[in-house]
């Protein structure tokens, strides 16, 4: 049966109304073309809905009946064919699932809850780390949000930029190189290195640009997170090169200090990415202009 959801609406005003000219007015239609909808609404349901009784018209036993539920339909029907634009912060119940760089976690994450708790005491947030190799979570839905250096290129992607740093080496307190307070491209190739690399690789964009100055460095470690490569080089002599803001975290607590790196480098840039299927999805959009205030904070800080 093929059913015009027009013939709904129609329905609705007309037992409202309880008129063909009051249910023509309600609908700003003109009279003969809610006649024509009565005809058909008569036509499908087997029921005349409203009989003339003098100068007025009664609902039928059938149109009482149905009254209540087809009013309901048709909020059901507006509501999936056009959704309310109105979101209400105080009542959303919602988890969101982001995958953001562990340092992104660390200096952006507290604020955004922070944020978010203050307007949607209902919504939680779920911190996934990222993952050695691409995932499919992403496009399918089962991450909202990632934020990483990492552009997506699958075309159904949304990536916007957010920010953008510059690498630094960072040293113990009393390292031979920290004293100094410059380091040469010369010194930071004869230094011992640990690398971070979720994927464990050894080398990365500085080794192709000491390649060009015809240097080569030893990295003797990687390890999965810049937190845990700061601990090998608060340990030791070994130098590791990460984005300037991670440095912002009061790394001179950890006996640490940042030296200007001596490579021309472009800067490393922050991407927010999501699915396209939540460009329209109003508490999405709510959540990723906190997640944009959160990580310019992080770049002011």
């Amino acid at each position: 049966m093929q059913l015009d959801l027009n013939l709904l609406a129609a329905l609705d005003a007309l037992l409202e109304e309880g008129s063909v000219a009051g249910a023509a007015a309600r609908l700003h239609v003109t009279a003969p073309a809610m006649s024509r909808s009565l005809g058909r609404i008569r036509r499908t349901t087997g029921d005349q809905i409203l009989v003339r009784t003098g100068r007025t018209m009664t609902p039928t036993p059938y149109a009482i009946a149905v009254r209540e539920q087809v009013h309901e339909l048709l909020h059901q029907v507006q509501a999936v064919l056009a959704p309310s634009r109105e979101l209400d912060l105080a009542t959303l119940e919602r988890t969101f699932t982001l995958r953001w760089h562990d340092s992104l976690v660390t200096l952006s994450g507290p604020a955004l809850l922070a944020a978010v708790r203050a307007r949607a005491p209902g919504v939680r947030l779920r911190f996934l780390s990222e993952s050695s190799g691409d995932t499919p979570e992403l496009r399918r839905g089962e991450v909202d949000l990632e934020a990483n250096a990492n552009r997506p290129s699958a075309p159904e992607i949304r990536a916007e930029k957010v920010g953008e740093t510059r690498l630094v080496i960072v040293a113990r307190q009393g390292h031979p190189l920290a004293r100094a307070g410059t380091v040469t491209a010369e010194q930071y190739a004869a230094a011992e290195h640990v690398s971070v690399s979720r994927r464990g690789n050894l080398g990365n964009a500085l080794d192709d640009a000491l390649a060009q100055l015809g240097l080569t460095r030893r990295v003797v470690a990687t390890a999965p997170t810049e937190a845990a490569a700061l601990e090998f080089a608060r340990a030791s002599d070994l130098l590791v090169s990460v984005p300037e803001v991670t440095t912002r975290s009061s790394i001179a607590d950890l006996g640490l200090v940042a030296l200007p790196l001596p490579l021309d480098l472009p800067p490393a840039l922050l991407y927010l990415s999501w699915h396209q299927r939540y460009d329209t999805d109003h508490a999405h959009t709510w959540l990723r202009e906190l997640a944009r205030n959160a990580l310019a904070m992080r770049e002011e800080s």
